[in-house]
């Protein structure tokens, strides 16, 4: 009998051609796009039930936070005339295209309902402006997952189904841990629950693409992604624990479990970017699944056949 072949690589070299997204600028993009997206649908519950300074205070980390997106991502683009050039069509099929005007559309409504927070001038307008950013909300903080997933890159594409899901959870951890840091103990208690809820559904979400990934899962438990993402899951159930017990009589205690769960939502992007990229460089996460794709499918064919 002939050994069963291992697997080499041409040259050992990758199959595929890693992403040239600088992890600064896009992981931050990730981050920050998600923070502003969750935090307008905080901001609109706490512009409905009467928590003003909370509501104020998200949206203008809504509007900071979407600025600093735009920002890095123009930055990792080169030239701020390329996304203006991504604004020439629209391609439903494309998670680029859908997301450039999201953002477009996202970006003023956003911007008008913090001026008006602020100024205190055309609340008609202002609470129109909310509801309009608070609908737009979830797509932004979900989209880069989709993003994301649509690439060649096995440790992103392999995870399809979950990475949406994950980016909206981490997403509503980081806008309930900006709602802890800025708003008062008295107003704050939607944002412990949404910590709690965001914690328990990241925790669930990462356990479930890793069984699907397989051999890929590696990249999310080894090297700097493992680090990035096992920091991620300390702080994020930590910072949900804290604010829990503490959030609600301690402005301290407060906002330091906001802190750990804005730290842990980052964490949780970069890890990802960085699993991404290690799952790229390495050949055997490419090609490797594959074959075992294969396999499934012909045993599959031949117990049908029998």
């Amino acid at each position: 009998m002939v050994p069963r072949a291992e697997f080499e690589s041409y040259y050992g070299r990758p199959v595929i051609k890693a992403p040239a997204w600088a992890a600064r600028d896009i992981a931050g993009y990730f981050f920050l796009g998600g923070l502003a997206g969750a935090g307008s649908v905080l901001a609109a519950g706490a512009h409905l039930t009467g928590r003003g300074t909370t509501a104020t205070a998200m949206k203008v980390s809504s509007l900071a936070a979407v600025s600093l997106s735009a920002a890095a991502l123009i930055n990792d683009l080169g030239r701020p005339d390329r996304f203006a050039n991504m604004l020439r069509v629209f391609k439903p099929t494309s998670p680029m295209s859908v997301g450039s005007w999201l953002l477009s559309l996202y970006g003023p409504t956003a911007g008008a309902a913090a001026a008006s927070a602020v100024t205190g001038r055309l609340p008609r307008v202002g609470a129109a402006a909310t509801g309009a950013a608070a609908f737009l909300g979830p797509a932004v903080a979900a989209y880069t997952g989709v993003l994301a997933a649509d690439t060649a890159v096995p440790a992103w594409h392999g995870a399809h189904r979950e990475l949406p899901h994950l980016f909206t959870a981490s997403a509503t951890a980081a806008a309930a841990g900006m709602a802890l840091v800025v708003g008062p103990t008295c107003e704050n208690a939607p944002a412990r629950w949404a910590g709690g809820l965001a914690a328990l559904a990241e925790t669930a979400v990462t356990e479930a693409a890793e069984r699907r990934l397989g051999t890929v899962a590696e990249t999310y438990r080894e090297g700097r992604a493992g680090v990035l993402l096992r920091t991620a899951r300390a702080l994020t159930v930590a910072g949900a624990l804290g604010g829990a017990v503490l959030g609600g009589r301690c402005r301290a205690g407060a906002a330091l479990s906001g802190l750990a769960l804005l730290t842990g939502s980052a964490c949780t992007r970069f890890g990802i970017f960085a699993a991404g990229i290690a799952s790229a460089e390495d050949p055997r996460y490419t090609v490797v699944p594959q074959r075992e794709r294969v396999e499934r499918r012909q045993q599959g064919a031949g117990a049908s056949g029998a």
